[in-house]
Formats: C-alpha cells, sequence, structure tokens
C-alpha cells in the first residue's frame, strides 16, 4: 500500500478536476503525466473507479524535479501551479459549516447584479479599441496593470485578482472540453473573471479563445462571435502586450475575422518569439498555414503543438485533416477513428472524417459523420440538412442527396439562416457553375470566413481556371476588413 504523508491536515486535491486546476492543465494532460512522468497521485482503496487524491506537498515536490530534470518543459507548469496555489482557500484551522450561498458565492449574484457586471464588461471590452490601429504590429510592452507585474515578479496577487485568477482556471477547464455546454459555462467564468479585476489580461484571452470557438462548436453565427472574439482578444493585448496568448488569440480573429493574413502572421510570430513553448500559438498557426495552402510548414507546426501537448484531441484532430490535404489519407482516417473511439462527443473529428469520406465518394459514411457532427454542435439547421440529404440519398443516390441539399439550404439561405458559402459549395458539388459563382459573389460580399478555405476545397476545381474565379480569390487576398467595421460590429449587441 502507497505510503501518505504524515501531516494529512495540509492541503489536499481530491479529484482529477482539483488537480488539473492546480497546474492550470487539462485533467488529460495531468492524467499522462501521472503515468508517463510518476506524478504523485493516490487512489482510495476499496473506492470507485478513478477517485484520486493528492497532497499539495507532493505536487511541489514533483514540480522541483521536473524543473531540474527539464527547466524549459516544466516552466509553464510551475507557473500555472504557482497562480493556482495563490488562488485556492486554504483550510482553516476551526472548521464552520457554510451556509449554501458560502459553499457557492456565484449564487449571491443577483439578476439585477448580473446584467450590470455585463455592461462593465462591455465597456471594458471597447475601452481604448476606437484608438487602436490594426495595420500596424502590436507593440510588446511591460504591462501596466501592477497586479499582473506582481503576479509575474512572485508576489501574491491582490485579493481581486486572486478572485479572478480562480474564475479564469475554471474557464479554462470548460474551454478545453470543447462542447456546446462547457463553452457557454467558459464565457460565464471568464467573465465573471473580468468583473473581478476588468484588468486582468488573461480572462479576455479566454473570453477571446471562447468566443473563437463557440462559431465552430456551436451553433453560434460567426458574424457574433467573431466581433466579440476580436474586442477581448484587442483588450488582452493592450493590457498585456507581453503576453503569447493574448497575442495568439488575435492572430486568430484576425486572420478569419479581418481576413489579413500579414497582420495575423505578424501576431502569431510576436507570440512565438514571446513564448517558443506555447502548444496553441503553434496549434493555431498550423490551421492559419494550412488554410493559405502551406502545408508543409502546417504539418511541422502540428507536429511541434502535438510534441508539446501530446494529449490535446483537438490539436490531434487537426493534425489529422492536414494529413489529408497533404495526400495522407490513410494515416489521417486511422488518426481521426482513434479520437472518435476514446472522445466520441467531440465534433472535430466527425466534421474531418465527413469531408474525408465526401472525397473519397463514401457516400454512406459521409452521411454517418456529418450527421454525428451535428449532433455534437447541436445545430438545428444543419440537422435539417442532414436528414434531407439522407432522405434525398436512399431515394435517388448521389445525385438525389446533392438535390435535397440544395433544396433546404436555399430555403434556410431565404430566412438568412445560412451562408452563402455554404449554397456555393452545394451548387459546386452540382457542377453549376453560374450558380456557384453567384453565391461566392454573395459570400464575398458578406465577408463570410468560408472563402478563406476555397484552396483546400476540391468541389471548386471545375471552376479554378476561370476568369470569374481568380478575380474573386485575388479580391479575397488583398481585401481585409477596415478595423474600424470590425470595433463597431464588436459593440453591437448580441442577438
Amino acid at each position: 500500500m502507497e505510503s501518505l504523508p504524515q501531516d494529512h491536515a495540509e492541503r489536499c486535491f481530491d479529484s482529477w478536476k482539483e488537480i488539473a486546476a492546480f497546474f492550470g492543465r487539462d485533467e488529460r494532460t495531468v492524467r499522462r503525466w501521472e503515468k508517463d512522468q510518476a506524478l504523485p497521485v493516490h487512489r482510495i482503496p476499496g473506492a470507485a473507479k478513478g477517485r484520486v487524491f493528492a497532497y499539495q506537498s507532493e505536487l511541489e515536490k514533483w514540480l522541483k524535479k521536473a524543473e531540474s530534470a527539464r527547466p524549459e518543459a516544466a516552466k509553464e507548469a510551475a507557473a500555472s501551479a504557482a497562480t493556482a496555489v495563490a488562488t485556492t482557500p486554504q483550510p482553516s484551522e476551526a472548521a464552520v459549516p457554510a451556509t449554501a450561498a458560502e459553499k457557492n458565492p456565484r449564487r449571491t449574484y443577483s439578476i439585477n447584479n448580473w446584467a450590470a457586471a455585463l455592461g462593465l464588461c462591455a465597456i471594458a471590452l471597447m475601452a481604448g479599441l476606437v484608438l487602436s490601429k490594426r495595420g500596424a504590429h502590436w507593440p510588446v510592452q511591460t504591462p501596466a496593470d501592477p497586479g499582473s507585474a506582481a503576479s509575474k515578479a512572485g508576489v501574491a496577487p491582490s485579493p481581486a485578482r486572486a478572485r479572478a485568477e480562480d474564475f479564469y482556471l475554471q474557464g479554462r477547464y470548460y474551454w478545453n472540453k470543447r462542447t456546446p455546454d462547457d463553452l457557454n459555462r467558459a464565457v460565464d467564468e471568464f467573465t465573471q473573471a473580468i468583473v473581478q479585476d476588468p484588468n486582468y489580461a488573461e480572462a479576455y484571452v479566454g473570453l477571446a479563445d471562447s468566443y473563437n470557438l463557440l462559431r465552430e462548436y456551436s451553433a453560434m453565427p460567426e458574424d457574433e462571435a467573431y466581433p466579440r472574439a476580436y474586442a477581448a482578444a484587442s483588450k488582452a493585448v493592450e493590457l498585456d502586450g507581453t503576453s503569447a496568448e493574448a497575442h495568439t488569440s488575435l492572430a486568430f480573429v484576425t486572420y478569419y475575422w479581418n481576413w489579413d493574413a500579414a497582420g495575423a502572421e505578424r501576431e502569431y510570430r510576436a507570440a512565438l518569439a514571446l513564448d517558443p513553448a506555447s502548444a496553441r500559438t503553434h496549434h493555431w498557426y498550423a490551421t492559419f498555414l494550412f488554410s493559405t495552402g502551406r502545408v508543409r510548414e502546417a504539418l511541422e507546426q502540428i507536429e511541434e503543438a502535438r510534441r508539446l501537448e501530446p494529449g490535446s484531441v483537438a490539436i490531434l484532430s487537426d493534425k489529422g485533416i492536414i494529413l489529408h490535404l497533404a495526400g495522407q489519407t490513410d494515416a489521417a482516417i486511422a488518426l481521426l477513428k482513434g479520437i472518435e473511439a476514446e472522445e466520441p462527443a467531440f465534433a472535430s473529428p466527425h466534421r474531418y472524417l465527413a469531408e474525408i469520406y465526401f472525397d473519397r465518394r463514401q457516400w454512406g459514411n459521409y452521411l454517418t459523420e456529418w450527421k454525428a457532427t451535428a449532433e455534437r454542435t447541436r445545430d438545428k439547421q444543419e440537422m435539417e440538412i442532414v436528414k434531407a440529404a439522407e432522405a434525398g440519398y436512399a431515394k435517388g443516390g448521389y445525385a438525389g442527396m446533392l438535390e435535397a441539399t440544395v433544396r433546404v439550404e436555399s430555403n434556410l439561405y431565404e430566412r438568412n439562416a445560412l451562408p452563402a458559402y455554404s449554397l456555393a459549395l452545394a451548387y459546386a458539388r452540382l457542377g453549376e457553375r453560374a450558380q456557384t459563382m453567384r453565391y461566392l459573389e454573395t459570400s464575398f460580399e458578406r465577408r463570410e470566413s468560408g472563402l478563406l478555405e476555397l484552396p483546400n476545397q476540391p468541389a471548386f476545381n471545375f471552376i479554378r481556371g476561370d476568369k470569374e474565379y481568380t478575380e474573386l480569390m485575388r479580391r479575397v487576398r488583398t481585401s481585409p476588413r477596415p478595423a474600424a467595421n470590425s470595433i463597431a460590429v464588436a459593440m453591437q449587441p448580441a442577438s
């Protein structure tokens, strides 16, 4: 039987969730550390499977040992753990039964206070944005917020900052799960962090990251999600220009919302200069490179992200679609099917496999994976299209599937419930040149992000040599969205 520390009054974490929060990482990562790097985690004899606990002193000793062996690799974990320790309440000498409000202080937050808090967040998000110049590279500067400086210097944070960091860590926990409910919960946690400390840059980073993903993993329209991500990321960089995470978040939305590839690449390179060991930066830079057709570089970046965060299913999923584009489709399918088996609720592998199966003309598998994607993102409109496509396929094969898809998508488009790009793709698959270009032009007028994926979509191969299409691609590459427009849209209330 494992020996336990003599001092049982010390801080104890009694779940994988609390252990992960101590390090500021996801549960999969700390589970891997236990298996591969002897992270000191104990199991309760005779308890249900998965019941674990760990002592703070043992985790700190493990961190020191890891830092000695691999100082660079342990740097981020040590910093995250230091933050978590500072923000985690320590057990008092005299335990007093807590009221319901004390056990969950969020319950004391009234509806009126919550509305006021959202108003404060909106004001904070927009502060300083009007004077920002998106054409220039964001300055790397020393943060003006003394709370940030104190934290980086090892000084205990203020009570407000400590509360904000606690909400932030909870937000990251939910963000890493990448389901619609968890991402919305992450937005709530990051918003609470901003309410506690409006100058906490990392909370704005988390908020930006949540909106960047909500338009992918839920039914949130991109013209709602991206402007809010842009506002939050811009505020994060304004508060702390030395934050690699802030530059990474801004890079992502600068490309997909502003269509500014040069500006996005500057932000990614700034982030990597500040923190070369950021898995998220390498990951999102890889997807940017993939979108712009730089496949070899994309593979290098995604592999570096995988090396830094081997337990991330999001990184592995994106590696799968990049492998497919690189011509390694069998390896891509094997990887994505493995992720599906391990994380069946995760949407990305289903979405990517649907694309691959369509390219391979495996229509039954395509429909199965497409339907699984709609189920996991809870997108009712997409499910409506899938069901029509299934019925069309059962009745008329491939042609019937495409005709049913176009019919339903046209109805949704007329109700302003579908991007023009989706209809352009449907007509491209039918080989209808005029209708394809018609909806691509409308998509350009609306600045829909789907157009950025045109180089990777084989359905448009039949018009790539056309003069109209070539001119459209030139405009996509050379027409970034004006910064003033981005700010104006970000300030509009969510629908």
